[in-house]
């Protein structure tokens, strides 16, 4: 690969020290539902056999083993408690996730991810062989996360633990991963190897001084999810565990996209002045303190869309440097993966402007923008893709069925009214609620404040003025589900209750 492919094809093409750094954003995403996540999260942490494409032909096979029972009236396979015809419609009716309206014609299986059997044959992002691993980006947010690989490796096994199907669930759990094994080719559920090279962790200066990293938070509400399971059933846990996943993956691809932007800002900064630039500044310039990436109530698109934009155009510019670097001879040896290594490359930037500018290295960034302007405004690839992913991932699921439009409880963005073209707003879901009121108060005994709820959900880049809470949807959603005690001695005049207070007086003794 060279300059000359790269300026070709510019986002085929990235420079490998790009494509390794552990800030870059990696597997892409593209269309996720939250239930694709959690299937696709079965696959990466419990079955290494299984990939993302053999998922389709999969459930395409399945249907067919169970019309051909059905058609010749054949016996069950050994081991399975239901005749063809009841299978049929357990999987097409009872556990039958609603479909897009644009799936509405569609013959496919897709299926509530209640066990790990399931995601053997469901819950694939395309229809087609080349889907994308979903799993994988969120074994990346754990690594990214957490403090070292040994304790992201020890969460990364508690949460295999949890997803597996054990004595403590309920007894529906456990009959559905034998019925499906049954029918299904068996397939061995063990914790799956973690290669190293998909995995990374932030330097131990960067992430003890980043206050604000989504990941980090995803983590700590990881472990309270899983805590949390004793206390409720299968498909309620999972449904607790989806919405924490969405939330926790939209918000970290939306500040990877953000950290590259003040990346390239950087670098072009360091290109324009010879005055060096310390670790710490550059460590204070390339991660955001305290963004607002959604305003409770506002609509959460169009910022979404500046994010994305923003992150080409950073692409484009940091890869055109490194490309540039390598042709002119002075390629960057180091990585791309902490604020020493930016600033390394910014020195490195200095001590060669004129090579760069010898090659013509902003020209031709120039040219390249310009003909890819249309990629730049999200309006095809990698940017329309983010956005896919975003609105699929935050909001509440459209069904092509009208009667099934509230099977989705676990969103954070909801149509502001009933035309298609209406606007998505910022607006939790009940499950989403219980899942962060949760979160929020583990680790704790007794209420809190309103005020802990504002600033967990600003860990995750979402703005909201506690003192709205009380006359919003969102403290209309927490006075329905019991958790809020109002008091006028307390702030806003609103207490919240641990919704789950077993799993609170657990937490604390950990």
């Amino acid at each position: 690969m060279t300059y000359t492919n790269f300026k070709q094809a510019p986002w085929k093409s990235s420079h490998p020290k790009y494509r390794q750094s552990a800030l870059s954003i990696s597997p892409a995403p593209e269309y996720a539902s939250s239930e694709v996540l959690v299937a696709s999260l079965y696959r990466t942490i419990g079955y290494d056999s299984a990939t993302e494409g053999s998922v389709p032909q999969a459930g395409r096979d399945l249907d067919r083993k169970i019309q051909r029972f059905r058609d010749k009236r054949l016996q069950s396979p050994d081991g399975a408690t239901l005749k063809a015809d009841t299978w049929h419609s357990v999987l097409h009716g009872v556990l039958e996730s609603p479909k897009l309206p644009n799936q509405s014609s569609k013959r496919f299986l897709q299926i509530t991810p209640l066990v790990p059997e399931v995601a053997l044959f469901s819950g694939s992002a395309r229809l087609s062989s080349n889907s994308w691993p979903a799993g994988s980006l969120l074994r990346r947010m754990v690594w990214l996360g957490s403090e070292n690989d040994n304790s992201a490796r020890e969460l990364w096994a508690e949460l295999f633990d949890a997803m597996s199907v054990g004595e403590d669930d309920d007894v529906f759990a456990r009959w559905l991963g034998q019925e499906t094994q049954a029918w299904n080719s068996p397939a061995t559920w063990e914790l799956a190897p973690v290669p190293s090279i998909e995995v990374a962790t932030l330097s131990r200066k960067d992430f003890d001084s980043i206050r604000f990293l989504p990941s980090r938070q995803f983590t700590h509400d990881l472990r309270a999810v899983i805590h949390a399971k004793g206390a409720m059933t299968r498909r309620q846990w999972t449904s607790l565990l989806e919405s924490i996943l969405r939330l926790g993956a939209a918000t970290h691809v939306i500040w990877l996209c953000d950290v590259q932007a003040r990346i390239w800002r950087c670098l072009s900064d360091a290109y324009e002045n010879s005055e060096p630039i310390s670790e710490p500044e550059v460590r204070a310039q390339i991660f955001p303190s305290s963004p607002h990436y959604m305003t409770y109530g506002g609509k959460a698109l169009p910022g979404f869309r500046d994010r994305a934009s923003n992150y080409l155009a950073a692409r484009l510019g940091i890869n055109t440097l490194l490309w540039s670097l390598e042709q002119a001879g002075a390629a960057f040896e180091g990585n791309l993966c902490s604020s020493k290594d930016i600033t390394e490359l910014c020195h490195h930037i200095q001590s060669n402007k004129g090579a760069l500018i010898e090659a013509g290295t902003m020209e031709d960034l120039v040219e390249i923008r310009e003909r890819e302007a249309r990629a730049l405004n999200c309006r095809k690839g990698i940017g329309s893709n983010l956005l896919e992913f975003a609105r699929h991932a935050l909001g509440q699921r459209q069904t092509a069925i009208h009667l099934l439009r509230g099977y989705d409880q676990g969103y954070v963005l909801k149509k502001k009214g009933n035309s298609p073209s209406s606007p998505w707003i910022v607006s939790l879901g009940p499950v989403s609620v219980l899942a962060l009121v949760h979160c929020a108060l583990f680790g704790m005994v007794g209420p809190r404040s309103i005020h802990r709820l504002a600033q967990h959900l600003a860990d995750y880049g979402i703005a909201i003025d506690r003192h709205d809470i009380a006359h919003n949807d969102l403290g209309q959603q927490l006075r329905m589900l019991g958790l809020v005690l109002d008091s006028p001695d307390a702030e806003s005049g609103m207490l919240l209750l641990p919704p789950f207070p077993a799993t609170q007086s657990i937490s604390e003794s950990i």
